[in-house]
């Protein structure tokens, strides 16, 4: 079930667009510039590890690729990389929050990314390949930098959405594992939501 807080964000705005500085001063600064620029909403902005900040805007195509063109321009030097996704899949925004919570898991699937970002872009890849469901797209906070995404469906469908992740991306090194488990037990599950 979607957390109806989102549901603005979900239906009205289905263009994402991250960005991630090495410093968490210009990182808030650039924020702001972001926010400013044009019609966006803030989805998520915060310090995560080591010492980085992320901020994820969401709008319409054109409104979030300005917003990441000045946050890039503001951040200058401390600017690390951005991205858009100009049609991201539904799925990722409460994934994001941590704020999905499938009535049942058959199969439990897992993708480790070296990065946020690299987590994001994955969560909708995987989400756009399967039906599966995301429970949580985890973004480096206490991970060292790294991100995970964590999904749900039939062992098919998440063998599936993992497969295309690892094909598309395991050659850019953005991975650093992934797993399947089948019929996971009710004590992990409870861990995981």
């Amino acid at each position: 079930m979607i957390n109806p807080l989102l549901k603005e964000v979900v239906f009205m705005r289905r263009s994402i667009g991250f960005i991630e500085f090495k410093s968490i001063a210009k990182g808030i600064e650039a924020t702001d510039f972001m926010l400013k620029s044009g019609d966006v909403k803030l989805i998520f902005a915060a310090p995560i590890c080591p010492g980085k900040y992320i901020s994820i805007v969401s709008g319409n195509v054109g409104a979030v690729e300005n917003s990441l063109v000045v946050g890039r321009k503001a951040g200058g030097i401390f600017t690390i990389e951005s991205y858009l996704i100009p049609n991201a899949n539904e799925k990722i925004f409460p994934a994001l929050s941590g704020t999905y919570y499938p009535e049942k898991s058959q199969s439990i699937g897992i993708i480790e990314t070296m990065s946020a970002i690299a987590s994001i872009i994955m969560g909708d890849a995987a989400v756009k390949a399967a039906n599966i469901e995301l429970i949580e797209i985890r973004l480096a906070r206490g991970l060292g930098g790294k991100g995970f995404v964590i999904m749900t469906g039939d062992i098919s469908a998440v063998k599936s959405a993992i497969k295309t992740c690892e094909d598309m991306f395991i050659d850019k090194g953005e991975i650093v594992s992934a797993a399947v488990i089948p019929s996971p037990s009710k004590e992990l599950i409870k861990t995981l939501y």
